[in-house]
């Protein structure tokens, strides 16, 4: 439920049996179709559609909303509806995890056709760190650490083969709490230290999310040499031409900024 993953068969069975213990069917996802994202990632060529829903990068995030109408009792028809009770405690549970007020929420809908929320960096930092160290004092802690277990125990099914986000929480060796996003985002908890990390690359480019993630890390001196070995083909990637011949190269530059006295998430200011 925690994935965008890549559409890798294991994927879609285990979405499919999400669905099946639910007791919901494939034709109610509403998150529509498209070519599983493994083919892109091993450079293949995706046969041809159609395709199922189960291979939507966020079809297991729709099984998880259908099976919570299962649970409370809610009609699953019409679950993408702002104004369902599931998206009403979607939205507040946004809210309350990252520290804002639900009005201040700014809706827009998602590429997998789900309500989606615009949050301040500082929030979505923030949102990472209370699931990657909950404050037991809290309601919701639980919950958090049950996500946060599950997506550092089973990193492959957040993400896919040779994705940066398997990559990262691999060599995070359970400590780090990661997903990626849609237009260059980066989301990562360090569990820890409570720290929350939130990266937005300015154009979208997402190529550039891997060397600027591993800089900051490298900033708050959380990593080490093993760490650095298995990360070291995304700190600094090559780009090539049409022919694979080099033709230059990513780097990222970054500077913390420590304000004394807030809580919020350090972030960089400048990455490139």
């Amino acid at each position: 439920m925690c994935a965008s993953h890549s559409g890798e068969a294991k994927h879609q069975a285990a979405v499919a049996d999400l669905l099946r213990r639910a007791g919901c069917r494939v034709d109610e996802l509403g998150c529509g179709t498209h070519a599983p994202r493994v083919y892109d990632v091993l450079g293949e060529v995706a046969p041809p559609p159609p395709y199922s829903p189960l291979a939507h990068n966020c079809s297991g995030k729709h099984a998880g909303m259908l099976a919570h109408c299962v649970l409370a009792g809610w009609a699953r028809e019409g679950y993408l509806d702002p104004a369902h009770p599931l998206q009403a405690t979607i939205r507040a549970s946004i809210a309350r995890h990252a520290g804002v007020r639900e009005e201040d929420l700014v809706p827009g809908i998602d590429g997998c056709s789900a309500p989606n929320y615009a949050l301040p960096l500082s929030a979505l930092a923030r949102a990472y760190a209370r699931i990657a160290r909950p404050d037991d004092g809290e309601p919701d802690a639980a919950a958090r650490r049950a996500i946060g277990d599950a997506m550092t125990a089973h990193p492959d099914y957040v993400s896919g083969e040779r994705r940066f986000d398997l990559a990262l929480m691999r060599a995070g060796r359970g400590d780090w709490v990661a997903k990626v996003g849609a237009e260059g985002v980066q989301a990562v908890g360090l569990r820890r230290s409570g720290v929350g990390i939130a990266i937005k690359v300015g154009d979208g480019a997402g190529r550039a999310i891997p060397p600027a993630t591993i800089a900051v890390l490298e900033a708050l001196g959380v990593m080490d040499d093993v760490a650095r070995r298995e990360l070291a083909p995304w700190s600094a990637p090559k780009l090539h031409n049409a022919r694979g011949t080099p033709v230059g190269g990513l780097r990222a530059t970054v500077v913390l900024d420590k304000h004394p006295g807030r809580r919020d998430a350090q972030a960089p200011t400048a990455a490139r």
